[in-house]
């Protein structure tokens, strides 16, 4: 990006999980590298050619690996003039799978955050894609105040629907998938996002409709495109793609072909068709089947799920005796893709994606816009594909008679077959062109408003915070203090507060009001702080003169709607509000017995049905607090860090409950003391910068002080160092 005075919508789309570059994409080495990876590949460039787009950049994480090709090392990556991908560092160098990445999210999100503040302007729309990506995208939007665009591109609460199904627990769902941490995310995307873009209508009147948030006036069906420049009907001589494979595997090469192309995934059904294939001496007569699942070496070296499906193909393969009659090739390359289908269209042959569900399906868009009919299932995006182009059938994607009718009409009978490639090419021009859909992504992102924050040009706190390097931030209750028995430790710390005043910035993060905060640091002799975050990071004020950053309460203003909020609780049991003067206009306040109230996740769940937009917090086992979206102890620290220009590597945070849990993910270093409620936090025991001390409240945060060793090396002690 060359300067901040540039022409047109600066576009920031996020990708975080798989492997994403700018050619030769590998599609179907694993789960993580399917259609998703092409799509946001290929809207980057689309957006990128408009005139009214001045800039496109790709955010995805980088990865460095033994194995992994150097190109996802690359910081930066050109795609166009106008576009490129930028890879930013999480968590371990190396590749991992999507439901692993959910601990290092927040330190993503934060490393994200420092890119940006290197970059000429601020983005004009933020757009997440998968439930990753937005987990990023909510925390994105809510500190810079920029519109929010979320694509799902698959949704856990179908699929977990789907699994359970097929008989697993949700146990086991939740051990594989992670699924848990995935559907929250996908709800509080939900509650944030300005804007939802759908493949299909079947998303939003059946997927998205599962969610408590589900709001279809915020979404909008846009279809993806294809390359009409890469797939094509055959033009001149016929390409010879895979020829040695498919001499190599079949009798008779020269008949018509099945093609299936997937990952190796069970998801897909892919042994469905095998043994639809089997059953079928009419199939096996007329065709033969070539099944292309992903790339590998050696089948006993991928992942279990991928190794699973593969092994069962060969072994149905030989159940059925249909060696010669089905190729399933070891290797091919992305570019090949548009040749293989224009190969199978030659041939008279049929594509088929026989999965259980497929959200959208680009490959049966790949097909139509190259010539070949299509047979795909009829749960989800292939619904609205064949009745915008008419190129062929629609199956159940377990009933076997259908899948073989539908293949057989079209092999068999020459007018279906070319009634059906005909009417693809002209469906897929017409509906599916990427300068379609830039055209109505733009028309629709035309429509947000642009909200984003910057920070204010005016400097009400006392200039000497922004030459510190480095910050401590405590909560106050069960965190700093604890009564009489915390004196001692009290004064230690508070001592050493006092020692380093010109070089740390102090501040007290805390759910109370300001003035009881300000009486109980005034009873324990706490030194005042340089940045006083109360009210559960509803309010932020700055020096001895305790001068409040008006600018914070008109950020946090955004789509608060306490009215309506007081009214979804005011009926359930358990929840009594507390006193009128622990309320404000940002926080609403109630004692919870948790004995007779709901549980926190049903009060979650009741409000985002109501379409209330808002943080909860629950602490100490008995007080529950409703906040804005943007507010929260966390999103306020950040804020003041950015603002002051305090890494957040150089920010130790303390806490001891549930509230403190926002500030303590991410870059911070963080120490959870020892008290009866840090239970509450036990999840992040296994995070690299959370220190969980051994001694409680003021005690513990001078044990991290050592930990960290914060007045000088201030970071977490390197392996085989002494603690």
């Amino acid at each position: 990006m060359s300067n901040g005075a540039m022409p047109g919508r600066y576009i920031l789309l996020l990708s975080i999980h798989g492997l994403i570059r700018g050619r030769d994409l590998e599609l179907g080495r694993d789960a993580d590298t399917g259609g998703q990876t092409k799509y946001v590949v290929d809207l980057a460039k689309a957006l990128a050619a408009r005139d009214d787009v001045g800039w496109v950049d790709l955010i995805t994480r980088r990865v460095v690996a033994p194995g992994i090709s150097g190109d996802y090392a690359q910081e930066t990556e050109s795609l166009s003039d106008k576009s490129r991908i930028i890879r930013i560092e999480a968590g371990p160098e190396e590749y991992i799978c999507k439901e692993q990445l959910w601990d290092h999210l927040d330190s993503f999100t934060d490393n994200l955050v420092n890119w940006l503040n290197e970059q000429p302007r601020n983005p004009d729309i933020v757009h997440s894609h998968y439930a990753d990506a937005g987990y990023v995208g909510v925390r994105l939007s809510n500190l810079l105040g920029l519109p929010l665009v979320h694509t799902g591109h698959s949704l856990g609460r179908d699929k977990r629907k789907r699994l359970l199904a097929k008989g697993l627990s949700r146990e086991e769902i939740e051990h594989a998938y992670n699924m848990a941490r995935r559907i929250d995310a996908e709800e509080e995307v939900l509650a944030n996002a300005d804007l939802v873009i759908t493949s299909t209508h079947n998303e939003v009147e059946q997927q998205y409709a599962l969610y408590n948030y589900y709001n279809p006036e915020r979404m909008a069906v846009i279809p993806p495109g294809t390359d009409l420049n890469q797939f094509h009907p055959r033009v001149g001589e016929a390409e010879k793609p895979l020829a040695e494979d498919m001499e190599r595997f079949l009798t008779d090469p020269g008949k018509p072909v099945i093609l299936a192309l997937s990952r190796p995934d069970e998801r897909k059904n892919i042994l469905t068709l095998v043994e639809t294939f089997g059953e079928s001496p009419e199939l096996q007569a007329r065709a033969n089947l070539l099944i292309i699942a992903g790339n590998r070496d050696d089948i006993r070296d991928m992942d279990s799920g991928a190794q699973a499906v593969l092994t069962n193909i060969l072994l149905l393969i030989d159940s059925y005796d249909l060696w010669g009659k089905v190729a399933v090739p070891k290797k091919h390359r992305a570019e090949e893709v548009p040749a293989i289908y224009r190969m199978v269209a030659a041939s008279g042959g049929v594509f088929i994606n026989p999965a259980l569900t497929e959200p959208f399906g680009l490959t049966l868009l790949e097909s139509a816009a190259s010539g070949l009919p299509v047979v795909a299932t009829e749960n989800g995006g292939p619904v609205d594909i064949i009745a915008n182009c008419h190129n062929g059938e629609l199956v159940p994607p377990l009933d076997k008679e259908a899948i073989e009718s539908a293949l057989l009409k079209l092999l068999s009978d020459r007018k279906a077959w070319t009634r059906a490639a005909e009417n693809g090419l002209e469906g897929v021009a017409h509906h599916y062109s990427w300068q379609a859909h830039a055209e109505s992504y733009m028309s629709h992102i035309g429509e947000l408003s642009e909200h984003q924050r910057l920070l204010p040009a005016d400097d009400p706190a006392p200039r000497v915070l922004r030459y510190r390097d480095r910050a401590i931030f405590t909560d106050l209750d069960q965190s700093l203090v604890d009564g009489e028995k915390s004196f001692h430790s009290i004064r230690e710390f508070s001592g050493l507060m006092r020692q380093n005043r010109k070089v740390v910035t102090f501040g007290i993060a805390t759910g109370r009001r300001i003035d009881t905060a300000m009486a109980l640091m005034k009873k324990y002799e706490i030194p005042q702080p340089d940045v006083l975050i109360s009210g559960l990071g509803t309010r932020i004020h700055y020096g001895q003169g305790l001068i409040e950053d008006d600018y914070w309460a008109d950020h946090i203003d955004h789509h608060w709607s306490p009215q309506l909020a007081s009214r979804v609780l005011a009926d359930l049991p358990g929840l009594t509000r507390q006193p009128k003067v622990d309320q404000s206009a940002f926080k609403l306040s109630y004692y919870c017995d948790p004995t007779q109230a709901p549980t926190i996740e049903e009060i979650i769940s009741l409000l985002r049905q109501k379409e209330v937009t808002a943080n909860v917090f629950f602490a100490f086992g008995q007080f529950l607090d409703i906040v804005p979206s943007r507010a929260s102890k966390g999103q306020a620290l950040r804020y003041v860090a950015q603002r002051f220009e305090i890494p957040l590597e150089h920010v130790l945070v303390a806490g001891g409950s549930g509230a403190d849990e926002d500030m303590m993910r991410g870059n911070t270093l963080a120490v959870v003391v020892s008290n009866r409620h840090n239970e509450e936090l036990e999840q992040l025991e296994d995070m690299e910068n959370v220190y969980f001390a051994s001694r409680p409240h003021a005690g513990g945060i001078l044990e991290a002080i050592d930990y960290y060793d914060f007045f000088g090396a201030c970071a977490p002690p390197q392996e085989g160092e002494p603690v």
